[in-house]
């Protein structure tokens, strides 16, 4: 019995690559759960090919156009781009060391998500704010509502999977990540209407106010995410 104990000991201690506590831990995953974080890998890099393609052609149109509102859109694809790696991360960190060793990663990635967020909300205050008092209004730019016509069925399909997926999982960084594709889409939303209004009307202060309308839900997705409430308690 005292060989058979050492014996199995002797298969543990004569490990030395701390790979193997890692092989370990990974094959405590159900086939399901190792499928849904397959699935979150594809769908977060999804968004960073996106979200660089959609962060480049905005910035560019705003310096173009002078653009106050592409440039806040702009920003939010880098803020998405920021909160995709930060859920890449995690699910990397439960990947290698299981599920049990990832809760700390995912409060920090749900730290994270919220804190972008806030970062979001109080730059579309500022801008808004910015935009009403210097009455600056949008240029008209082709390239800016192209991509933003693209992105508003593009960041939906994106947001319903990661809050699918989120769900599954119980992941409230996932689920922050996805309050972040439903902003852009709001914000694509924005700049679409605020272009055209702009372009048929000339009404300046379009796209500001309609900014300051979405900002509500962000503070409120950001609170949920940052204070670490359970990422399936609502839709």
């Amino acid at each position: 019995m005292a060989d058979g104990v050492a014996a199995k000991g002797g298969v543990a201690d004569s490990c030395g690559d701390p790979s193997c506590g890692t092989a370990a831990s990974a094959s405590l995953f159900s086939p399901q759960r190792r499928a849904l974080i397959k699935q979150a890998f594809r769908i977060e890099w999804l968004t960073i090919a996106w979200m660089a393609i959609e962060a480049a052609v905005a910035i560019a149109a705003a310096v173009a156009a002078g653009s106050l509102t592409l440039a806040a859109f702009g920003l939010d694809s880098v803020i998405e781009t920021a909160s995709a790696g930060a859920l890449i991360w995690r699910l990397t960190v439960e990947l290698r060391h299981g599920q049990a060793f990832s809760e700390r990663a995912e409060r920090i990635a749900s730290r994270i998500g919220g804190g972008l967020l806030f970062a979001l909300a109080a730059f579309i205050v500022i801008g808004a704010t910015w935009s009403l008092r210097t009455r600056h209004g949008q240029t008209f730019s082709i390239p800016g509502l192209i991509v933003a016509l693209l992105a508003i069925p593009i960041m939906t399909l994106l947001a319903r999977r990661k809050i699918a997926i989120a769900t599954r999982l119980g992941s409230r960084g996932m689920r922050a990540d996805a309050a972040e594709s439903i902003a852009c889409g709001w914000l694509s939303l924005v700049v679409v209407v605020g272009l055209l209004v702009d372009r048929l009307t000339g009404a300046w202060w379009v796209d500001a106010v309609t900014s300051l309308a979405i900002v509500w839900f962000v503070v409120k997705e950001a609170h949920e995410a940052w204070s670490g409430e359970d990422c399936c308690d609502h839709d």
